[in-house]
């Protein structure tokens, strides 16, 4: 029995934002005052070109991110590849709390991706890889938190009632 979700980030509303600053920038570099010579664009390194392209590449890149969450019963493992290359295995053992909570990616921890706590609580991390407003919190025995954002919450609550009442996990709350 076992509980899998895999994650990445969202950002198509990006790429508008990006490709209205590329028609902007190649509209001057074209156009303005009868636009830069081949010449000129050869000497700049054609530096107008790699202004508007590398945007783009580092968004889909950051779109290749890939943040997998695995419940069973020894525990929640994780990985957020290409960052981490193995599972990281959280024992329960090692979990006081572990409930579905409510959350604000932005007032709380100030965007999306792999975040602290803002106001500086660095025992508190968080994997937000959505806009939904509710994951999975764990709190540890040593006072560090942690939070996965969820697609599927309806799911996850459900597996976790009946791995809680199945292996009799006390962390589970």
């Amino acid at each position: 029995m076992e509980f899998e979700e895999k994650q990445c980030l969202k950002l198509w509303w990006l790429y508008i934002l990006l490709a209205i600053d590329a028609i902007m920038v190649l509209s001057i570099v074209l156009f303005d005052k009868g636009g830069m010579s081949f010449q000129d664009l050869k000497a700049a390194y054609f530096a107008p070109f790699w202004a508007v392209l590398l945007p783009f590449a580092i968004i889909y890149l950051l779109q290749k991110n890939v943040m997998t969450l695995q419940i069973n019963a020894e525990g929640i493992a994780y990985r957020y590849f290409p960052f981490q290359s193995k599972l990281k295995l959280l024992s329960w053992t090692t979990m006081e709390k572990v409930y579905i909570n409510k959350y604000n990616a932005l007032g709380d921890y100030g965007g999306f991706g792999v975040r602290n706590r803002l106001w500086f609580k660095f025992n508190d991390k968080a994997y937000l890889l959505n806009d939904r407003d509710k994951g999975l919190q764990i709190e540890f025995k040593n006072g560090k938190k942690l939070l996965f954002s969820s697609n599927k919450i309806d799911g996850l609550e459900m597996f976790l009632l009946n791995l809680k009442t199945r292996y009799n996990i006390q962390a589970i709350q």
